[in-house]
């Protein structure tokens, strides 16, 4: 029984180092953060600089599927854009099956009518999802700038006046702009999800544009140079993250881009439980799939060394959710192998560096942040802060078996349909989801399974105060909070009626 108990302490430990690792490169993303906000410079806004009569054309382009709660909104805002119809053309595409299609018709009509150069384009098939549908949309875009937002953005009217300026780079193929939650304060659920990408959208996209390394365009809210699609190869939909693989593509072929943290774009967050595990389970799994394609000819590029490390823990990002869920599974049979070979967890206080270093990373970017936090309120946003970050972690951690699946499902080269994210016109709390159409009825097995997991870390609370080791009892009471939550709620939001 030694050996076994020595090969669950190594097991445990390496999976330690590996979630230490990823959280200390975190926080060096959170340095170079700071010290880019600690130039007067930054956050500068570029002023226009081309008379109005010459500004470029610009495509708009709406790549839609089954979503009659929100392309209306979605359509007129585009439509309210503060930039010369005449210099503008707008490309919805349209892959829906349902009413969205007469509802998409409608608003093309009336837009015409008030002299818009706008188009719904409807394929005969479905055929590379998101990505396949770009590519044929991008084939007859004239526009010398191609503006992408999913159907869940409402950019604000001077959206393309903030953004085009820094095209004046002639090196620049991307502005992306920072995502912004327009029903964060709708659920506990929806807090959550801010409180996560508020970390991407601060502390890594800024951190890694101030430290020189390889960023990403998101998939929405930004604008791309039409030259810069084509010479990266074009969109390819071998991957669901199709914006990562051509991101990387394009600063591969010499193509910056400028990330705007400065500049928001609202949008909805997903409020139902299987949304956002949809959403969740495509990020992940694209993420593997992208480093599987990306990876090796990042290695085989002219990058620094320096910055080809980064990229690749970029690129590697989503399996940190394995190593979490391992360290969750293997900490039981932990509490029994220190127990057998007389070993105080005290052997494993140097990690707690790790969990300093992303308490450091989640405070500022939600809480020190003027961007995401502009009406701050000290003690009340610490307290508040205090209650929503060992949440987040419970839940993050409940989430780890299903990220885990969509990882090793990406790295294996499971194939999958892209399956979208409904939205549901959610702002405030008198909207509901319930009796939307688009909701999911089915239960999945990693649910049940997430269920069991919460009575595994349950019993471990208790194994814990059986054998006289209380060291891991606060560990295993946020697992099985964060494994019973995400169960509980999937099933609520599942039957909701």
């Amino acid at each position: 029984m030694v050996v076994v108990y020595y090969i669950i302490l190594a097991s445990y430990s390496l999976v330690l180092i590996y979630i230490t690792i990823y959280c200390l490169i975190q926080f060096q993303l959170l340095y170079h953060y700071q010290k880019s906000h600690s130039n007067k410079e930054s956050g500068t806004i570029l002023n226009l600089p081309i008379p109005v009569g010459d500004l470029p054309l610009v495509t708009v382009q709406l790549p839609i599927y089954n979503e009659r709660y929100v392309v209306e909104r979605l359509i007129d805002s585009v439509c309210n854009f503060d930039y010369p119809k005449e210099r503008l053309e707008i490309q919805i595409l349209d892959d829906s099956t349902d009413d969205t299609v007469e509802l998409v018709r409608k608003k093309v009509a009336e837009y015409r009518k008030k002299g818009f150069n706008i188009e719904q384009i409807k394929r005969s098939r479905r055929k590379g999802f998101k990505a396949g549908a770009l590519r044929e949309a991008t084939n007859r875009a004239h526009g010398e700038f191609l503006a992408i937002f999913d159907a869940d953005f409402l950019p604000r009217r001077d959206f393309l006046q903030r953004t085009i300026p820094y095209f004046d780079d002639s090196s620049t193929g991307v502005v992306q702009t920072r995502w912004e939650h327009i029903n964060r304060d709708y659920s506990l659920l929806t807090k959550l999800q801010a409180l996560q990408l508020n970390v991407h959208f601060t502390v890594e996209q800024q951190g890694r544009k101030a430290a020189n390394q390889m960023l990403q365009f998101n998939g929405t809210a930004g604008v791309w140079r039409k030259k810069a699609i084509d010479d990266a190869g074009g969109w390819e939909e071998d991957t669901l993250t199709e914006d990562l693989d051509l991101s990387i593509r394009a600063q591969l072929k010499g193509w910056k881009i400028q990330y705007l943290e400065e500049i928001g774009s609202p949008a909805e967050l997903p409020a139902e439980m299987s949304g956002f595990k949809s959403q969740q389970f495509r990020w992940m799994k694209g993420g593997a799939e992208t480093a599987k394609k990306m990876l090796p000819t990042v290695w085989r590029s002219s990058l620094p060394v320096g910055k080809k490390l980064h990229s690749t823990f970029h690129l590697l990002s989503s399996t940190v959710f394995v190593f979490v869920f391992m360290l969750g599974v293997l900490s039981v049979p932990l509490l029994i192998a220190l127990k057998g070979l007389d070993l105080s967890t005290n052997i494993f206080s140097i990690f707690i560096v790790g969990t300093i270093s992303i308490v450091c990373v989640y405070y500022m970017a939600n809480i020190a942040n003027r961007f995401t936090n502009p009406h701050k309120s000290f003690w009340r946003d610490l307290f508040k802060f205090a209650f929503m970050f060992p949440v987040f972690l419970a839940m993050s951690m409940g989430l780890s078996l299903h990220n885990t699946v969509a990882v090793l499902q990406g790295y294996r080269g499971k194939r999958s349909e892209f399956v979208r994210t409904p939205k549901f016109n959610i702002k405030d709390f008198s909207d509901n989801f319930k009796k939307s159409t688009y909701r999911s009825n089915k239960i999945k097995w990693t649910t049940i399974i997430e269920g069991l997991l919460c009575l595994y870390f349950i019993f471990a609370v208790f194994l814990g105060y059986r054998i006289g080791d209380k060291s891991f009892v606060l560990f295993h009471i946020l697992l099985a909070i964060g494994y019973g939550s995400i169960f509980y709620y999937t099933i609520k939001h599942v039957s909701a009626k």
